[in-house]
């Protein structure tokens, strides 16, 4: 063929020579282009290898299959194209299959896992979605490496685990492939990752027992592999923590068994599912394991290494701690813990802490704190209770709470000293409550107190404020006081009389007075803690004087000057965002206990006008403290003295404190959906108070000690209180209210005959719904009751409509009125050589002249019913005798009724427009004439 083509075109003639297309090479290389000469791909046909080894008539040609092994792993020894991924991996399992017979492939498998840790190729001029179009071929190759943890040989096995980890540490190729390029360094990292991978290691521990080094190889595989959450997910699926915890005390020689299996466990901590990771590490092998090796850790570490992980264990020891089914206490590692977290405070006769001692290094100061906040997390489980007042927990913690001294050559450090003193002070503050007899045991109460002193002592000291729980405290005492009072209020918000009447004699009441009176004296900038301290304090004192009144009297004039600072707060800071609003409740809450019920303190909180800053404060203050305050407010209602006061309140606009009141009941009916009219009015006579929610509920059979909606609907909104704060006032003879206000007040005086209604219409319908029927008489008395409640409501929607119909002819007669005194100024005063601007002021009807236009015809339209629009006619004003610079408008009212043609009617616009009279006489109406007549009588007396 190639003899007859050039023959043929040797015969032909020259000009169709050059009629031929040029011959143009596609392909251009590196060379071509001057570039580093690249390494070519020698050619090799994978489904020639694949057919040699896995056919019958040759699979027993092993030298020969040895020798083509050699040519593929030569030809791909810089890297493995993505298109030959599929054929190569088919030469590694029909490889992986002859190990099991002939040994002598083992190298030669080992030698191509060892190209998987390469990174793949891809062609050089491809598109570039290319590494996503062979997502699905990698993924599967990558999870064949996995499977072929099966084969039964450790070298194979550990060259697995090699090219895992060169994924995540690759090596650069010395020699590039021509015409391709290699694939993004995480590329391999994510397909690994969702390949499955971790899984099949993890599974594959079960078959390595008594094979350490391939099982620490494993282990180094899977610490990188679980750095990514989806292959903590996968790992977890197959109780990796489970398995990799109660494996950790196995024979280790290079100690890096316990060091690789806590940092999977802590990656699976922080990247998987915490809850799922602690459900697995429940259980006695796990945790029995935990306690051998940080115990082991404890006594014979000495090496910073050692250190760090025993410090690890413990934290994973603490999170197992947090799940309440884990057997901390069956086990015993809770009693060996809290033994470890009492020295050496505690002197104990344990062979376990005979030897140990604290060198009072960095770690052994976090293992520390993290002991005490393990005894933080025990104390959940009421078990551990026992387990702490035997460990004397209470006294080593107390310990601490004591001023900070210098110092030894061997002990804490001022920082590290202070640190766990905040830190003890913190964890008391949460098992102190819990082991009050052990508190009272060990004089906390003293200790506390002494402490405080301490605090507000002029004794140098300089804080150095360094962790979390010195926040703010740097240079000063503040810190230890903040965490001294929040432990006694956490002692003293049990209401232990025997706690309480220790810290009332022993003085607490006035050192805290005082404490607080110097820290609201204080000029310098509020901050958070400041606030604290003070909010502290106000509960602390409000829970000693609740319900005694020698505390109250005791709290005294000392205690009411700090109140009334207090409310003196401006409303602005409730919303600065660092706890003024809780300073303020708590002043409240504290006015109630330290205060109400003692005449003495309520006078004297009477005599500095607290009653008035506490109606200040309902009026500025954020809704959610409107419920608090009223209380207040009702509680003082019992003496007598404060009703004056209440009613001679006034807020901003002259406001009285019945409008304020009336005020909050509309807003909060608003709030709770309840129907009115845009009057305010009852718009459903069977359901006047019923709220939104309550309406949507569901009935629901209560048993008869359940609270139904009705009744909880009391305590969930501050209705019944506004109703009861106006049984002290009265609804009659209140000031500043408006006609709306007493439209609003009609529903308030009939709240409890409203909600008694509603509560039986409740019964009716529980047995409705219960398919109970009531015998004849009760029956009968239901429907009566709810004909009653029904009556009520249309009785106060009726009352309502009349009082807004009374208001609408009041309006009206004003308006007559004032007409009326208009048309007596013109007619009596001389404007000849008056200025109308000395007319207006002399009048005081300025506003009512501008806008007597719109006023005319109310007054027309409302002056006789019968009156038809077209009746009215104005006429121009007849010499007035007014300033031809008259910006003012003049009102005359008359009425002319239908029978009638014609009539003057006075015209109010000073362009004096001309409108048609009807013929006729004028007849007056009864309006007219009575304007008339009170006009005559008027310049008569005068």
């Amino acid at each position: 063929m190639l003899h007859t083509g050039a023959s043929f075109i040797a015969g032909t003639k020259v000009e169709s020579r050059k009629q031929v297309a040029p011959v143009i090479k596609h392909i251009i290389t590196d060379s071509d282009l001057g570039i580093r000469e690249g390494v070519p791909l020698k050619a090799l046909d994978l489904s020639y290898v694949t057919r040699l080894i896995e056919d019958p008539c040759s699979c027993n040609l092993k030298e020969r299959h040895l020798n083509v092994l050699k040519k593929v792993v030569k030809r791909y020894q810089n890297g493995i194209p993505l298109k030959d991924l599929v054929e190569f991996f088919k030469i590694l399992n029909l490889c992986a299959e002859k190990v099991k017979e002939h040994p002598d492939y083992i190298f030669p498998l080992c030698e191509l896992l060892k190209l998987c840790g390469l990174k793949f190729l891809k062609v050089k001029i491809s598109f570039p979605g290319e590494e996503t179009n062979f997502v699905q071929i990698v993924t599967e190759s990558i999870s064949q490496m996995g499977f072929l943890m099966r084969v039964p040989s450790n070298q194979v096995r550990i060259q697995i685990c090699n090219s895992i980890i060169s994924f995540y540490k690759p090596k650069t190729s010395k020699q590039h492939v021509e015409g391709f390029l290699p694939t993004s360094p995480s590329y391999k990292v994510h397909m690994a990752e969702q390949s499955g991978l971790a899984e099949t290691l993890v599974l594959s521990l079960a078959l390595l027992e008594n094979q350490f080094e391939v099982k620490l190889r494993v282990l180094q595989a899977l610490q990188m592999l679980s750095g990514s959450s989806g292959c903590c997910s996968l790992m977890l699926k197959v109780e990796a923590a489970s398995k990799l915890c109660s494996r950790l005390n196995d024979h280790d020689p290079s100690g890096e068994l316990l060091f690789l299996s806590s940092e999977i466990l802590w990656n699976l901590l922080e990247k998987g599912c915490k809850e799922e990771v602690t459900s697995q590490l429940c259980n006695l092998d796990c945790i029995n394991a935990l306690k051998e090796v940080f115990l082991k850790q404890l006594l014979n570490g000495f090496r910073h290494y050692d250190l760090q992980l025993r410090n690890d264990l413990l934290v994973i020891a603490t999170v197992i701690a947090e799940n309440p089914k884990a057997p901390m206490i069956e086990s015993g590692f809770a009693k060996q813990l809290i033994l470890f977290a009492t020295f050496p405070e505690v002197k104990s006769h344990n062979p376990l802490v005979r030897s140990l001692k604290l060198s009072f290094k960095n770690e052994d100061f976090e293992m520390k704190k993290l002991l005490f906040n393990l005894i933080v997390v025990m104390s959940k489980d009421l078990s551990a209770i026992q387990l702490f007042n035997e460990g004397k927990v209470l006294l080593s913690l107390f310990h601490y709470v004591k001023p900070n001294d210098k110092p030894g050559p061997r002990d804490w450090s001022a920082a590290q000293y202070e640190e766990l003193q905040l830190h003890a002070l913190a964890t008391l503050a949460t098992v102190a409550p819990l082991l009050i007899d052990d508190y009272m045991t060990c004089q906390g109460n003293t200790r506390l107190l002494l402490l405080l002193e301490w605090c507000v002592s002029q004794d140098a000291f300089f804080g150095q404020g360094n962790s979390f729980h010195g926040t703010g405290g740097r240079g000063n005492k503040k810190s230890q006081m903040r965490y001294c009072l929040r432990l006694l209020r956490s002692v003293v918000s049990l209401s232990d009389e025997t706690v309480n009447h220790d810290l009332c004699d022993q003085g607490a009441l006035d050192q805290l007075l005082g404490i607080l009176k110097k820290t609201v004296g204080d000029s310098q900038e509020e901050d958070t803690i400041s606030l604290e301290i003070k909010t502290d304090i106000l509960l602390i004192a409000s829970t000693l004087c609740e319900n005694d009144l020698h505390r109250k009297e005791l709290f005294g004039s000392g205690g009411v000057e700090i109140i009334i600072a207090l409310l003196k707060m401006d409303p602005a800071k409730f919303y600065s965002g660092l706890g003024h609003n809780k300073l303020i409740l708590s002043t409240v809450d504290c006015i109630w206990s330290c205060i109400v019920g003692c005449y003495t303190t309520e006078d004297l909180f009477l005599e500095k006008g607290g009653v008035f800053l506490l109606l200040d404060l309902l009026a500025s203050c954020p809704k959610t403290m409107h419920n608090v305050i009223l209380g207040t407010l009702l509680e003082f209602c019992d003496n007598p003295k404060i009703i004056s006061h209440i009613n001679t309140w006034r807020g901003k606009k002259d406001m009285t404190a019945a409008v304020l009141l009336v005020h909050l009941w509309r807003e909060e009916e608003n709030e709770l959906g309840v129907r009115r009219d845009e009057h305010g009015r009852i718009v459903d006579a069977k359901k006047p108070l019923l709220c939104s929610y309550q309406e949507e509920e569901k009935v629901v059979s209560l048993p008869a000690n359940s609270a139904s909606a009705a009744v909880m609907d009391v305590s969930e909104n501050m209705r019944a209180k506004i109703y009861s704060v106006f049984c002290k006032l009265g609804f009659e003879n209140l000031a500043g209210l408006s006609t709306e206000d007493y439209v609003t007040l009609a529903i308030i005086s009939r709240y409890l005959d409203f909600k008694l209604g509603e509560v039986w219409n409740e019964i009716s319908r529980e047995l409705e719904e219960e398919g109970v029927r009531p015998v004849t008489p009760d029956a009968e008395a239901l429907e009566s009751i709810a004909k009653a409640a029904e009556d009520v409501g249309r009785k106060v929607a009726t009352l309502q409509a009349d009082m807004l119909e009374n208001q609408q002819q009041q309006d009206l007669q004003d308006e007559q009125r004032i007409y009326t005194e208009i048309q007596m100024n013109h007619q009596q005063y001389e404007l000849t050589n008056k200025s109308w601007d000395e007319y207006v002021a002399r009048t005081s009807n300025y506003e009512i002249l501008k806008n007597a236009k719109s006023l005319q015809v109310k007054a027309i339209e409302s002056s006789k019913p019968k009156m038809r629009q077209q009746d009215a006619v104005f006429h121009p004003i007849q010499d007035t005798g007014l300033p031809t610079n008259f910006c003012g408008r003049l009102v005359t009212v008359d009425s002319t009724p239908a029978q009638l043609t014609g009539g003057p009617l006075a015209n109010t616009d000073l362009a004096l427009e001309q409108v048609s009279i009807r013929g006729g006489a004028l007849q007056k109406t009864k309006v007219s004439k009575e304007l008339e007549q009170y006009q005559m009588g008027s310049i008569a007396v005068k």
